[in-house]
């Protein structure tokens, strides 16, 4: 059949339902459409609950998070701060907003995430030249914890503060303990494709009520308490809407049912297409963690298949299903190609080797054969 004769399976598309039109209803009833009213209370609310968090300031997206969250740590021009370089572009801009520098660090081949030994390297290098960068980015790539034990360990030994960013990995534990609350600052981004959408949204955790306070303020154009609008500091327009907030409540109510269908998905996927020649599935979850699944993502072994991702990813787009390579690594874009980077050969050879599969909650077992006999056919 041509690939018109089939409905579009894409990456990971939004999954919604009518638990999420009933604060819509009543937000819209109540006229709370503003970037403030009872739905974003409660989804501040709930986020606490559910991650342990014991304060929530929900925003416009994972990206604004991550900037107020670096301004808390006292990030500003001249410094540094260390962030993985295997990552989506959005975690390292605003170390740029704020007028810093990026430093990049390589992965490490178990969870793929930062690795441990490549800070180290870097923090020592760092202290050797008589400077310390002021945060570190921590990334949980594609729900995977990562190794935080020994990262946090390091961190702590050169007294670098970490701002945690766990935009796609909402759901996920280590150790039993939800992603976003080891830093001391957290992260999460709602986007259209991630486990849990507002459509667009973030959100920043942390334990310590000022910095909440500061994280709001901050959020609303920085308003001082006054009869006029006065401001003494800086501030930015990133404060969720009621109406948005009112999707995440819905979608909160569903997470850990959606966390579950992402992870079936990975195992069906990892049964089906056992034996496809060269192909693996990573990473495998460490003993006491439990990883989101956000997407399932494969490797291609060039020595054991002629067939790479892109002739793979162009084969899928044939049958109308979308897929997508691993994250390009940092060190890599043209707007950073002058940014230092410790490391670089592990994901480098993920980028080259990987691709994204489909892995929405909503896929029925028709849509995964669809797409594991697409998969079958190029081999």
């Amino acid at each position: 059949m041509r690939s018109q004769d089939y409905d579009r399976l894409y990456l990971s598309p939004p999954h919604l339902g009518r638990h999420e039109l009933n604060y819509l209803h009543k937000a819209i009833e109540d006229n709370w459409v503003a970037p403030a009213g009872p739905n974003l209370d409660g989804f501040e609310r709930d986020i606490c609950e559910f991650t342990g968090a014991r304060h929530c300031v929900a925003l416009t997206s994972g990206t604004a998070a991550i900037h107020l969250g670096l301004r808390l740590l006292g990030v500003g021009p001249g410094d540094e701060v260390l962030c993985p370089s295997f990552t989506f572009v959005a975690t390292a801009n605003p170390i740029v907003y704020l007028g810093a520098t990026p430093i990049f660090i390589d992965s490490e081949d178990e969870t793929w995430n930062l690795c441990p030994e490549r800070l180290r390297e870097a923090l020592a290098e760092r202290q050797h030249q008589g400077r310390r960068p002021k945060a570190l980015i921590l990334v949980h790539l594609y729900g995977m914890p990562a190794k935080l034990r020994e990262i946090r360990d390091v961190a702590a030994e050169f007294g670098v503060p970490i701002l945690e960013d766990a935009a796609e990995a909402l759901g996920a534990r280590y150790k039993g303990q939800p992603l976003g609350t080891f830093g001391d600052v957290g992260v999460f981004s709602f986007n259209g494709n991630k486990i849990l959408t507002t459509s667009g949204g973030g959100a920043l955790v942390t334990n310590d009520p000022e910095w909440a306070r500061k994280a709001r303020f901050w959020a609303t154009q920085a308003k001082d308490d006054a009869p006029y609008y006065q401001h003494s500091e800086l501030g930015y327009n990133y404060r969720l809407s009621n109406l948005l907030a009112g999707i995440g409540r819905g979608q909160m109510e569903l997470l850990e049912d959606r966390v579950k269908k992402r992870r079936e998905i990975f195992a069906w996927y990892q049964k089906h297409l056992a034996g496809v020649p060269g192909l693996s599935f990573g990473p495998t979850e460490p003993t006491g963690v439990r990883s989101n699944r956000w997407l399932t993502t494969i490797l291609l072994n060039p020595t054991e298949t002629t067939v790479t991702p892109e002739q793979l990813r162009q084969h899928l787009e044939t049958h109308n299903i979308e897929s997508r390579p691993l994250w390009k690594p940092l060190h890599l874009q043209p707007l950073f190609a002058a940014t230092p980077c410790f490391g670089g050969k592990v994901c480098e050879h993920l980028f080259t080797q990987g691709l994204c599969l489909p892995s929405g909650s909503a896929m029925t077992e028709t849509d995964l054969r669809r797409v594991a006999e697409a998969i079958r056919e190029l081999f």
